[in-house]
């Protein structure tokens, strides 16, 4: 049997185009005047580095969830930018949030999908001992610091993800798991650690 695990972010997709590009762009749209792009990315790594040390885990710790966690950097990203005594527009909130939760912000890269149609052929055929797949049984997972929007990600961008998670059951046989692209995910959001943790691998090897 073989064991394939991948990192997502970075590995599988990437943003659409560069974050701080994407956020002025938005912003501008809500009557955020944004001069230089750089200056956002520099307010949205300070956001993400100040919500981080507040609320780790993105917010799992504390309670707060992952959307709220988001909306705080969205918040603390643009705020340094409004005019004096200009509302925070909450719609962009929700714009930048619904963005970055599925293929409208995200993009595979030129390989992952060719790779898994190959692998997906190779799995159909059931190929045994041979010197081109020699493994009866391939079973392919997700092990990633982050949050709980990966999974979906991944499926919009069009792969078929199992429904395995920490904390969750797949009470399907292995006959039906084994045409899922991703037989499971585990998340540092879920598991309460993050790589290089030994906590991450040892909750990947649970899944099996």
């Amino acid at each position: 049997d073989l064991l394939l695990c991948f990192d997502a972010f970075g590995t599988l997709f990437a943003p659409s185009i560069p974050i701080p590009i994407a956020y002025a762009r938005a912003a501008a749209h809500h009557g955020i005047r944004i001069g230089n792009t750089q200056d956002v990315g520099t307010s949205f790594k300070l956001a993400f580095k100040q919500e981080s040390q507040r609320n780790p885990n993105y917010g799992k710790s504390s309670g707060l969830g992952s959307e709220k966690w988001w909306a705080n950097i969205i918040h603390a990203t643009f705020t340094p930018f409004l005019r004096k005594d200009q509302p925070f527009p909450h719609a962009l909130t929700t714009e930048l949030l619904d963005i970055y939760s599925s293929s409208r912000g995200y993009t595979l890269f030129p390989d992952v999908t060719p790779f898994f149609s190959t692998l997906r052929a190779l799995k159909q055929q059931r190929i045994r001992e041979t010197d081109d797949w020699p493994w009866h049984n391939t079973v392919v997972g997700i092990v990633t610091n982050s949050d709980d929007r990966v999974p979906g990600i991944l499926e919009s961008l069009g792969l078929s993800i199992g429904p395995r998670r920490v904390g969750t059951k797949d009470n399907r046989d292995k006959e039906a798991s084994s045409h899922d692209d991703i037989s499971f995910v585990v998340l540092s959001y879920d598991v309460g650690v993050e790589k290089p943790h030994s906590g991450m691998f040892r909750a990947a090897e649970d899944m099996l």
